[in-house]
């Protein structure tokens, strides 16, 4: 069975730092480009970063909002993908989850898949 894990949400107060991995199993993650999204109460999903497979130069791209505070990377022998997130504000409180679609990040959220059931994160004010 294809299936992402999350971890390490949690929470934190404002200022504060996270890392989230994102551990595939059932597949291997190198021919994949892999995202993370987030969605917080009542707003609609939203992609946070994603990191393009190695044969795609492991491009990487973010979200306008979290530029320069948050980095991701990816860790194909740990078939793990993490998301380094530092300075964090109360409005990046919010369920984190990830997601593959073949090779690239041009596409839409629709695209991707084998969506994990997300780790919270809470940032206090």
């Amino acid at each position: 069975q294809l299936q992402f894990v999350e971890s390490g949400g949690g929470l934190v107060q404002a200022g504060g730092s996270l890392r989230l991995a994102c551990t595939a199993s059932g597949f291997t993650l190198k021919s994949f480009a892999i995202g993370w999204f987030r969605q917080a109460p009542g707003k609609e999903r939203e992609r946070v970063s994603c990191i393009s497979s190695r044969s795609n130069g492991q491009r990487t791209d973010y979200l306008d909002s979290v530029k320069g505070r948050f980095t991701i990377s990816r860790d194909n022998s740990k078939n793990t993908v993490y998301l380094q997130m530092t300075d964090l504000k109360p409005e990046d409180t919010a369920i984190y989850s990830c997601a593959a679609v073949p090779l690239t990040c041009i596409m839409g959220i629709r695209d991707f898949s084998n969506w994990g059931q997300g780790t919270q994160v809470t940032v206090s004010s």
